[in-house]
C-alpha cells in the first residue's frame, strides 16, 4: 500500500469514526431543545436539513442529478416513500431519547442488520448462510426475552429497526449519493414541516421565537446535526473497505447504550441484560461471517489475478455483500 492510499485510508477512518460518533452522542444533543415536543424538533430538523444540503450542493454545484431525478417518476416516487419511513424513524428516536428510552431506542439500531437480513428473505428471496440463519435466530429469542424484560413487545426498538431497514431498501432501489438523497428526501418532506411549523406558531405552541435566541440556534443546528454526520459517513465510504464500515457501524448503538445507562441512568434489570447479551451474540455471528466471507471473496481474486498472470484462465470472482448492511445512521 502506498504511502497516498494510507493517507487517504486514515482519513477515511477518521471520518468514520467522527459520523458514527456523532449519531452515538446525538442523544444528549436532542434533550437541549426542550420544551420543544418532539413534533416541533422533528419538524424543525426536515426544515433546517434542507437549508443546511441545498447550501453544501451550491458550494459544490451537484445539481445535475436533480433534474434526473425529477424526469423519473418512478425513481421519486420511492424517494418520497423514503422521506415518509425516515419520518417516522427520525420522529420515534427524538421522542424515545427526550421521554428517557436511549436504551430501548440504541436497541433498534443494534437489530436493525437482523431485521435488514429479515426483509431480504422475505421480500428479496435472498438465501441465507447458516451463520446468517443462526444470527437471526438468536435475534428473534432476545426480542421474545426483552418482551418478558419489558412486559410489553420493545415497540420503539422494532419500528426503529424495521423503519430503518426499510428505508435502507427503498434507498437501494433509488441508488442516490448521501447529499443527494438527503436533499431529495428533506425536499419531500420540506412544505408538510413548515406547514405544521406555521400552524403551531399560529396557535401559540411553537417554541422557537418563545424561548429565547439561544433556542432559537439550538433549533436550527438540527440541520448541521443531520447534514454533517452524513458528509462525513460519504467521506469514510470512498476511503476504507466495507468490511471496515461495517464494524464501525456498531460505534453508534454502543455509544447511546452506554450514555443510556451511565449518563441518563436508565435501568438494565438481568431480564434486560439478557435479551441484549442474545443480541450481541448474534451481532458476533453476523460479524464473524461477513469478515469470513470477505476473506474468502479477496483470497479468490488474488487467486484469479494471479492465475491470469500466470496465462491461465481468468475466473469471474462474485461480490457477496457484507450481511450487516452498512448505511448512513439515521438519529
Amino acid at each position: 500500500m502506498t504511502g497516498t492510499s494510507k493517507g487517504e485510508q486514515r482519513i477515511g477512518l477518521l471520518n468514520g469514526f467522527a459520523a458514527y460518533g456523532m449519531w452515538g452522542l446525538v442523544p444528549l444533543f436532542w434533550p437541549l431543545l426542550k420544551p420543544a415536543g418532539a413534533g416541533e424538533i422533528l419538524a424543525h430538523r426536515m426544515v433546517w436539513s434542507l437549508a443546511f444540503v441545498g447550501v453544501a450542493l451550491l458550494f459544490v454545484r451537484r445539481w445535475a442529478w436533480a433534474g434526473e431525478l425529477l424526469r423519473q417518476p418512478r425513481k421519486l416516487g420511492l424517494v418520497t416513500i423514503a422521506a415518509a419511513v425516515i419520518t417516522v424513524n427520525w420522529g420515534v428516536y427524538i421522542w424515545a431519547v427526550n421521554s428517557g428510552h436511549v436504551v430501548e431506542a440504541s436497541l433498534g439500531y443494534f437489530i436493525n442488520p437482523l431485521v435488514t437480513i429479515a426483509l431480504g428473505v422475505l421480500l428479496l428471496k435472498e438465501r441465507l448462510r447458516p451463520a446468517q440463519w443462526a444470527a437471526v435466530a438468536t435475534g428473534f429469542a432476545a426480542v421474545v426475552v426483552l418482551t418478558v424484560g419489558y412486559g410489553r413487545p420493545p415497540w420503539i426498538s422494532l419500528c426503529l429497526a424495521f423503519s430503518f431497514a426499510t428505508y435502507g431498501l427503498v434507498k437501494k432501489k433509488v441508488n442516490l449519493g448521501g447529499v443527494e438523497s438527503l436533499a431529495a428526501e428533506t425536499a419531500v418532506q420540506f412544505l408538510p414541516a413548515l406547514g405544521y411549523l406555521l400552524w403551531l406558531g399560529a396557535h401559540g405552541g411553537a417554541t422557537f421565537t418563545a424561548e429565547g435566541p439561544g433556542h432559537a440556534v439550538l433549533l436550527a443546528a438540527t440541520g448541521l446535526v443531520t447534514a454533517l454526520p452524513l458528509v462525513c459517513f460519504g467521506a469514510a465510504a470512498i476511503r476504507v473497505p466495507l468490511s471496515t464500515l461495517g464494524l464501525l457501524q456498531y460505534l453508534a448503538p454502543v455509544f447511546q447504550f452506554l450514555l443510556g445507562i451511565l449518563y441518563f441512568g436508565e435501568e438494565m434489570p438481568p431480564e434486560r441484560w439478557a435479551g441484549f447479551a442474545l443480541v450481541w451474540v448474534a451481532l458476533v455471528l453476523l460479524t464473524w461471517n461477513a469478515l469470513r466471507t470477505a476473506r474468502r471473496n479477496a483470497r479468490a481474486v488474488r487467486d484469479a489475478a494471479r492465475d491470469a498472470a500466470r496465462g491461465g484462465v481468468r475466473e469471474e470472482v462474485p461480490a457477496v455483500p457484507p450481511a450487516a448492511a452498512v448505511r448512513p445512521g439515521a438519529e
